[in-house]
């Protein structure tokens, strides 16, 4: 079998808003939040720099019920996925373009729990065709 590419997008970084989930008319979860990574080197006069990128995670089914229940603003987590853009006309009818991670695998990173009763269930992945249910949504 022939590949035609590998789009697998690797993040690990801090969520910057708390995850917003909303659910399409078929009943799908589907949650969004915001995670930042950042790089840190010397410039040729020894001044530390710092770059931060902002990444917009998209989650569905039950990875998004999950992402919704555990997941908090200034948690650091690991999230794998997909690059995907998506394009529409805004009210104006002007062609907008996001770039977002459609994520298939989120784990949390950081301190541990201090007891079982904080310990979240494992996070599941989505094996669906994460593109399924792209067309239902309602923002």
């Amino acid at each position: 079998m022939a590949s035609r590419g590998i789009n697998k997008a690797i993040l690990i970084g801090y969520i910057g808003t708390d995850p917003d989930i909303k659910y399409t008319p078929t009943g799908d979860a589907v949650v969004n939040f915001n995670l930042a990574t950042s790089e840190a080197w010397r410039d040729k006069d020894g001044n530390l720099q710092e770059k931060t990128e902002w990444h917009r995670i998209v989650a569905w089914r039950k990875l998004a019920e999950f992402s919704n229940e555990w997941l908090k603003k200034g948690m650091q987590v690991y999230v794998e996925g997909k690059i995907r853009t998506r394009t529409w006309d805004d009210k104006n009818g002007i062609r907008r373009y996001t770039t977002e991670i459609f994520a298939n695998s989120i784990q949390m990173l950081g301190r541990k729990p201090e007891s079982e009763e904080e310990m979240p269930p494992p996070p599941p992945e989505d094996k669906q065709d994460i593109a399924k249910g792209e067309d239902d949504l309602p923002f």
